[in-house]
C-alpha cells in the first residue's frame, strides 16, 4: 500500500514494468498511477532504455485503451517509440483511473 502512496507523492504518474505482483498493481491504480507493462519478451533492456529518458505516453483513449505507446527520450534528445501494455484490467479500475484514484473516485460520487 505504501509503496503505491510513495510512488503518488513523488509525483510519479505512470509506472513500467517487466511484470507486477498483483497488490502491488491494484494499489497503484487505486493512488491514481498507471501500470504500464513491457509486451511478453520485451525489457528495458531491449529497448536500449538507461532510466535517465523522459516518457510521452499516448493513445490512452482515456483509460480504456489495452495498449499505448511511450516515446523515450534520451538525454541527447534522441527518441524511440515501442508499444506497451496497459494494465487497467477491469471496467472498474478504468473508472477509479479516470478519476484519479479510489479516493477522487469516491468524493466525486459523493457530492454527486
Amino acid at each position: 500500500d505504501w509503496a503505491a502512496k510513495g510512488t503518488l507523492l513523488l509525483g510519479v504518474k505512470a509506472v513500467l514494468a517487466e511484470s507486477f505482483e498483483r497488490i502491488h498493481r491494484s494499489n497503484l491504480v487505486g493512488m491514481g498511477v498507471l501500470p504500464l507493462q513491457f509486451k511478453d519478451g520485451e525489457s528495458a533492456l531491449t529497448h536500449g532504455l538507461s532510466g535517465y529518458e523522459t516518457f510521452d505516453i499516448s493513445g490512452l483513449d482515456n483509460g480504456n485503451a489495452t495498449t499505448a505507446t511511450i516515446t523515450a527520450t534520451a538525454t541527447d534528445g534522441s527518441k524511440k517509440s515501442f508499444a506497451v501494455k496497459v494494465m487497467l484490467l477491469t471496467p472498474k479500475e478504468r473508472e477509479f483511473y479516470r478519476h484519479g484514484g479510489i479516493l477522487q473516485y469516491t468524493l466525486r460520487h459523493l457530492a454527486a
